[in-house]
């Protein structure tokens, strides 16, 4: 696949000499293969934004309460050491209760195949309709720090300690 039928620029080989680009400038190069050559591949709606947008492969209706894997006809080749990140769309979740199920969806970099979105109409009423081409979820690029696990007897001392869900307050005190 080519640039031009991709809608992907290739980076510079050098970062410019300060170091930092305009503001929005990738960083980044992502192999990008389009498997559907009608959609518009993922993109960043506004400079400086983080997630770029990925769009729905097909028509879906999602009845209240359903969920669905909704295809976007593109995959990728991360470099190792990245992660992309599916987030949902904050309009279409605030508007109409669109989610993404596992938020964030992981695509790890060893994966080539197609990125799915697992959506859910967690409105109780209304049916949600998206149409082939509609953006439906953000895909968010980031580096990833691989850990060594060391075994211990003990962890070492923090403030919160082993205070979970709920240890650190809440709306308001309870009162007997």
């Amino acid at each position: 696949m080519t640039e031009e039928n991709t809608g992907v620029t290739a980076l510079p080989d050098e970062p410019s000499e300060s170091g930092t680009g305009e503001y929005g400038t990738p960083t980044l190069t992502v192999q990008l293969r389009m498997l559907d050559g009608g959609l518009e591949p993922p993109s960043y709606a506004h400079p400086g934004d983080a997630g770029a947008d990925l769009r729905a492969r097909e028509d879906v209706v999602l009845e209240p309460g359903q969920r669905r894997l909704v295809p976007t006809g593109v995959s990728i080749a991360l470099p190792d050491g990245f992660v992309a990140l599916i987030h949902p769309r904050s309009g279409l979740a605030t508007k109409h209760g669109l989610t993404v199920v596992n938020a964030p969806g992981t695509v790890d970099a060893g994966y080539r195949g197609e990125i799915a979105v697992t959506l859910l109409n967690t409105d109780r009423h209304a049916a949600i309709e998206l149409k082939r081409g509609d953006r439906i979820a953000q895909m968010v690029i980031q580096r990833v720090e691989y850990a060594r696990f060391l075994a211990v007897e003990e962890l070492s001392d923090s403030v919160r300690g082993g205070g979970g869900f709920g240890s650190t307050g809440g709306f308001g005190a309870t009162t007997a």
